[in-house]
């Protein structure tokens, strides 16, 4: 798997802009299932994304209604993606490989294929950090250079087929994923870097291997993470802690220590060199 996580240290050093997303999410799967044929499902993206083309081609519109239709008539329909709401929890429903065999993910999952789609024919749109449900918003003119970021969007439900969403389904939803007592404020639908929606995507993996008590093969998925989002310094806290709890002294000290280097002051800072003194003395 070397050349996957060379390609995971590459995409490190690139501008958001020039992630292919879909592409990283592949080497992702790669590493975490490698026996799987991620060639085959680099072939259905090609198809994908020239299938996303000759859609474009066809609609000229800028009017994100429409371009949302039409890509759902592709993806949901022609292609027959949609939501796992049956075994919502299962590891494959995160990994891009084994989405593109079944046909199902989870809403981050589906969000790269639909991004892959609207990047290839360079429609703006963007993931949606939405409180425990990724959601994707398609701009109605496609990005420039120069152009506000405050331009309309319209807020789809990738993980329902692509069902536009108004405000009173983001206030039922919220509702549903964080509690009846939530309420929808301002700035709940923040703009995702390619490079947080593939974090987010993986962060499902960690999350389920924690629970599962892996902590070697989340520390694994952590350190892929940070391959693709080096100055992270969440994650390398979490990778400083789990390193820790595994044993890896030396390991634990380097991450902590990155840590610092990237965030040096405040509590979260004192409490990581109070952990380090107690691994250093482990040493002697």
């Amino acid at each position: 798997m070397s050349n996957a996580r060379d390609a995971l240290d590459a995409i490190g050093h690139l501008p958001d802009v020039e992630i292919d997303i879909a592409g990283a999410a592949l080497q992702l799967a790669r590493i975490d299932e490698p026996d799987r044929d991620w060639q085959a499902a680099g072939r259905h993206l090609s198809d994908l994304a020239r299938e996303a083309f000759d859609l474009a081609r066809d609609l000229r519109t800028e009017n994100a209604l429409v371009r949302a239709r039409g890509l759902a008539t592709l993806i949901t329909g022609r292609h027959r993606y949609c939501g796992d709401t049956d075994t919502y929890d299962d590891p494959a429903n995160a990994n891009l490989i084994q989405v593109i065999e079944r046909r199902r993910g989870l809403p981050v999952a589906l969000g790269v294929i639909w991004l892959h789609c609207t990047r290839t024919v360079g429609w703006g749109a963007h993931g949606l950090d939405f409180p425990g449900h990724f959601l994707l918003g398609l701009e109605s003119h496609p990005a420039t250079r120069g152009r506000s970021a405050t331009s309309q969007q319209l807020v789809i439900d990738v993980f329902a087929g692509g069902v536009p969403l108004e405000a009173k389904d983001l206030r039922a939803l919220l509702k549903h994923v964080a509690g009846p007592s939530v309420e929808l404020q301002p700035g709940v639908l923040q703009p995702m870097s390619a490079r947080r929606v593939l974090l987010r995507l993986q962060e499902n993996v960690r999350v389920r291997r924690l629970r599962h008590e892996d902590i070697l093969g989340a520390l694994a998925c952590t350190e892929d993470m940070l391959r693709i989002a080096p100055d992270n310094a969440a994650l390398w806290r979490e990778a400083a802690l789990m390193n820790q709890r595994a044993g890896r002294i030396g390991a634990a000290l380097r991450c902590f220590n990155r840590f610092l280097q990237l965030v040096p002051e405040g509590d979260t800072a004192e409490r990581a060199r109070a952990a380090m003194d107690e691994l250093r003395s482990r040493l002697n």
